[in-house]
């Protein structure tokens, strides 16, 4: 059974939860800005369910709600974003504050950020620079779960990439489509429920599934697909609770694999921060900070000489015009202009523990 709650509403019971537990005003803003938009684009994953653990967490100093994101430039083009061990969201917030207008003024920028946490829906970051008219990537990497290929210890995570171009016009096709289109409002931050089209946002972790995706099924009891994931000893698994005691599996095979190695990379080994076998877990409040980190990519499409709007409206054009198919990301966006209009079902027991950590029971 659930409860339909706006999504004003629910960003009310995430603030008031996390700034109980000591995190900063606008810190507990940045967080819940980030899980109420994941609810509302279907993706409770990462959304609501995240709330608890985020607030066990903070009580205990496994992340610092206390936290002041510290921004550097030590070179032309590149933002460095220290998380101080803090959420990555406000981290991300301060250092895209920098980057963006950096990146428009140099053609690029590449922000690093360190000693971070769960960044959530990837696809969420990338696309606020798309809507100011950059395309933009973004790495990072979580805690173990993915052994390298042919290999029995997690030394992955996750490792979500994420990409975004800015929208782009695409004669006679209007919004509702699930297609990009010309917009005045390349330069706003502002999401789907602003005027004008979307962004092309994609957004896929390395694993064959998100983790979030099987400890949903667990807190259910629901069984999970073969093939996501295998038990601590390389058996197949259909229990969530096996596979979450054991490693998910790469998608693609040795492919993802070798894909997950590219992201550590990036996003730990680069930034300085912990790699995914050197993280504690994001869905408890046991041991120190996790560490992770983050690094987004940032282009000027003005920088490169081409018309990129035309190119890309080709192109997208091209695949929409075949049956059958749409652009990625387009059903996250129609989704949340839904959420927006209609609420958000919440599932009721977690709806009451929200209004019992936010104290208004």
């Amino acid at each position: 059974m659930a409860v339909i709650v706006r999504p004003e509403d629910l960003a009310t019971l995430c603030r008031a939860a996390l700034e109980r537990v000591g995190v900063r005003p606008d810190a507990a803003a940045s967080v819940a800005d980030a899980l109420v938009a994941a609810e509302c684009m279907g993706i409770p994953s990462h959304g609501m369910s995240r709330l608890p653990q985020y607030a066990d967490q903070a009580a205990v100093g496994k992340v610092r709600g206390d936290a002041v994101p510290r921004v550097e430039t030590p070179f032309p083009a590149v933002v460095r974003v220290d998380a101080a061990c803090g959420f990555a969201y406000p981290a991300i917030d301060a250092g895209l504050a920098v980057a963006v207008p950096l990146a428009k003024r140099m053609g690029c920028a590449v922000m690093g950020v360190t000693d971070s946490h769960h960044c959530g829906v990837g696809g969420l970051h990338v696309e606020r620079a798309a809507r100011q008219g950059l395309v933009a990537l973004l790495f990072a990497n979580t805690p173990a779960a993915m052994a390298p290929w042919g290999g029995n210890r997690a030394s992955f995570g996750t490792n979500p990439v994420a990409f975004a171009c800015p929208p782009v016009a695409l004669p006679g096709r209007g919004e509702g489509t699930g297609a990009p289109g010309s917009s005045d409002s390349s330069d706003s931050p502002d999401g789907p429920g602003a005027d004008g089209p979307d962004p092309l946002v994609l957004d896929l972790s390395l694993s064959t599934v998100a983790r979030g995706r099987i400890v949903d099924a667990a807190r259910v009891g629901r069984p999970i697909p073969e093939g996501w994931a295998v038990a601590a000893d390389g058996r197949p698994t259909t229990d969530p609770a096996v596979a979450l005691g054991g490693m998910l599996l790469p998608f693609g095979g040795a492919k993802g694999a070798a894909l997950a190695l590219m992201v550590e990379l990036l996003s730990a080994s680069l930034t300085g921060s912990n790699h995914a076998f050197e993280a504690t877990s994001f869905l408890d409040a046991e041991g120190g900070p996790p560490r992770t980190g983050q690094c987004m990519v940032l282009l000027s499409p003005h920088a490169f000489g081409a018309d990129f709007a035309e190119r890309a409206a080709a192109l997208l054009g091209h695949v929409l015009d075949q049956p059958g198919t749409r652009l990625p990301g387009a059903r996250r966006f129609e989704l949340q202009r839904r959420a927006l209009r209609e609420g958000v079902p919440v599932p009721r027991p977690l709806h009451e523990e929200l209004l019992r950590r936010a104290g208004m029971v």
